[in-house]
């Protein structure tokens, strides 16, 4: 049916059939337009192709800007680099990836070169329940303001992270225990992080690292060159 609809719309603006246009205005019954679509689609098959191709097109453009007003979305999502930075960086990030500390440093090299930019991490813990316990530990980081140690603790933690990990990270980085807890375990925590899998769900990722810089989402892990690139490349676009 939705074929259809979008013939018909393409048939009645054709400029190329003023003949069936013409025919559509005067058809009074259902049968009628049937067989005129039908005889149009056997005559014209590639037309069906063109018209599914451009339709797949724009729900792939409406799901892609969808998500992106999703991700954009990012009041109470941990902050480092200038906070009031022109370019926004946001990274999908598990503490339990080995891809995502492999590029940390990279990331962290980018911002000491690009003053500019602010790197929002949007928190997805998708591999173990010691990963949502140290995604909830770094937006309640966060509201302490003492995310940046929090991260960078737990970037550079080599070894399985566990909940006793998270916690003697957290109390590496100076954060108050009793209002960690309270924090991790709050409604606005958890709203944060279901926020971003509902961003990522409707840009289809899956996995992490992840990166997305205005209209631009890379999935997977990259080098300091390509990060760089990104930048000088969004820089641009802005002007």
């Amino acid at each position: 049916m939705r074929v259809i609809i979008a013939l018909c719309s393409l048939l009645a603006l054709s400029s190329t059939l003023p003949q069936l246009a013409k025919a559509e205005l005067d058809i009074s019954d259902r049968a009628a337009l049937d067989s005129i679509i039908k005889e149009f689609i056997q005559n014209n098959p590639e037309v069906v192709r063109d018209t599914l191709i451009a339709l797949a097109a724009r729900e792939e453009t409406e799901r892609k800007q969808a998500g992106l007003s999703r991700v954009r979305d990012d009041q109470g999502d941990p902050v480092m680099g200038n906070p009031d930075g022109a370019i926004t960086l946001y990274e999908f990030s598990d503490y339990n990836c080995g891809y995502c500390k492999r590029v940390f440093e990279p990331i962290q090299q980018m911002l000491r070169d690009n003053p500019d930019v602010r790197l929002v991490i949007k928190e997805f813990p998708i591999l173990s329940q010691s990963s949502l316990v140290a995604a909830q530990a770094a937006i309640a980081a966060e509201m302490q303001d003492k995310f940046a140690d929090y991260h960078i603790g737990m970037m550079t933690y080599r070894g399985q992270i566990t909940n006793d990990v998270v916690m003697r990270v957290a109390e590496q980085a100076g954060l108050d225990n009793t209002q960690l807890q309270k924090d991790m375990e709050s409604a606005e925590t958890a709203a944060i992080i279901q926020r971003t899998r509902e961003a990522a769900a409707a840009l289809a990722l899956n996995g992490t690292p992840a990166l997305v810089i205005g209209d631009t989402v890379v999935p997977g892990a990259i080098g300091l060159d390509e990060l760089v690139g990104l930048i000088a490349d969004e820089r641009a676009k802005q002007g």
